[in-house]
């Protein structure tokens, strides 16, 4: 089963973009991978379903320590606690400019997509069912820590 990298470029470009713009850092293409799932490898994941044109989900995670750097970042000045109270909104809304990004690049190929707000999971021993189906696996790299984007989409 092959992923159609027009399904996957529009999200990685657009994490590009956002983090660059947003977070104020590049993102690396690191390895690829495929599983037989989108299930996170990270700590932190985002999950959010795809539908339209073409229908999956798209999951990203992340590790603490980069999710609090990029809390640090958008959100200045909060203390431990409040972005304890906080981390999951700003990583959310950030799942959701990249997503929104995707969405719009999806559309100028003619492919519309609809998304469903991101749901954001934290711990160590969560499960998450997901469908069987081939994902794409792409870890990016930044200053911040790894990123894993997981792209199932058909």
């Amino acid at each position: 089963m092959n992923i159609n990298a027009e399904y996957v470029n529009p999200f990685l470009e657009a994490a590009g973009v956002v983090f660059k713009s947003v977070v104020g850092v590049d993102l690396k293409r690191g390895k690829l991978a495929i599983k037989e799932t989108p299930s996170p490898s990270h700590e932190v994941a985002i999950l959010i379903g795809i539908t339209g044109t073409i229908s999956g989900e798209v999951v990203y995670s992340m590790n603490y320590p980069m999710v609090y750097k990029i809390a640090n970042t958008l959100a200045p000045g909060l203390t431990e606690a409040q972005i304890q109270n906080e981390y999951k909104d700003i990583i959310g809304e950030l799942a959701n400019m990249i997503t929104g990004n995707a969405m719009n690049l999806f559309a100028e190929t003619g492919k519309r997509i609809e998304m469903t707000t991101p749901t954001v999971i934290d711990g160590k021993n969560f499960t998450i069912t997901h469908i069987k189906q081939t994902t794409l696996a792409i870890t990016l790299y930044s200053p911040f820590g790894q990123l894993e984007m997981n792209v199932a989409l058909k």
